[in-house]
């Protein structure tokens, strides 16, 4: 009975884990460039009885201990597309991420193309994080185009010819649900993930392409995501239960020795 009432009550954290995951995605669903995660969890199981040189069972005795939380993986499936007409709001249509230095110097990625312009000209994040290769838009600039394949051009005054002021690179990785977020729409890289192979929009790398004055939204299903949350909730009312069975049986033992 004391292992029935620990293996429901990691039923219960397991669920609990997986009811905060299923509240963080539907907090984010109108996030730009979000990606969902999802919980996957494995079965904790006591040694038992196994065959040796000297017995033999038709099968070993093991005994379930419950569950627990084993990993969070980010999902890559893609968001649906908004149209902004913003030249800087910049979509990837298939694999990669946008390439931004951090305060510390780290690399991170994203898939939110939302991007702006500094006091420098310099393309940044809507925190002030640079892109990387660093891109600078002259003040003057009357025009900026940025094709498919990340080339980034200006129109300036007096010129009837478009004059290219830098390249938009994108990463990918081995395992890109291995990637670790850190906030303001980033992710960096792990061991799990793999080191990043960076690679021109349509290129030989497998990377997507660039669409301009588009912005990916997240790919959260949100009917998907409240379905998750009733199987939540159901299977940790299931857990209750059987802790409260366990307790029941406590209670009759009790009166049975008094």
């Amino acid at each position: 009975m004391f292992r029935a009432l620990y293996t429901a009550a990691s039923g219960m954290i397991a669920q609990q884990y997986n009811l905060d995951n299923v509240a963080n995605n539907l907090a984010n669903a109108s996030t730009a460039g979000f990606r969902g995660r999802r919980l996957q969890f494995e079965d904790l199981v006591a040694p038992g009885a196994a065959a040796t040189q000297q017995t033999s069972f038709s099968s070993g005795l093991q005994i379930g201990l419950g569950s627990r939380t084993a990993t969070s993986e980010v999902l890559q499936t893609q968001g649906d597309a908004t149209s902004t007409g913003n030249p800087l709001d910049l979509m990837i249509q298939g694999q990669g991420f946008f390439q931004v230095k951090q305060p510390d110097g780290q690399i991170a990625y994203t898939r939110s193309g939302a991007f702006q312009l500094d006091q420098q000209g310099n393309v940044v994040t809507a925190d002030g994080n640079p892109v990387q290769p660093s891109i600078t838009i002259p003040s003057n600039a009357q025009t900026i185009t940025i094709g498919s394949d990340g080339t980034v051009s200006v129109t300036l005054p007096g010129q009837q010819q478009s004059q290219q002021v830098g390249t938009i690179q994108l990463a990918t990785f081995p395992n890109p649900g291995g990637l670790q977020s850190v906030g303001q729409n980033l992710l960096t890289a792990t061991t799990a993930s793999g080191e990043p192979v960076v690679g021109s929009p349509g290129g030989a790398e497998g990377l997507g392409t660039l669409q301009q004055g588009m912005l990916e939204q997240s790919n959260i299903d949100v009917v998907q995501e409240f379905v998750q949350m009733i199987l939540t909730q159901r299977a940790y009312e299931a857990n209750s239960r059987v802790v409260e069975a366990a307790n029941g049986m406590f209670e009759n033992l009790n009166n049975i020795n008094r």
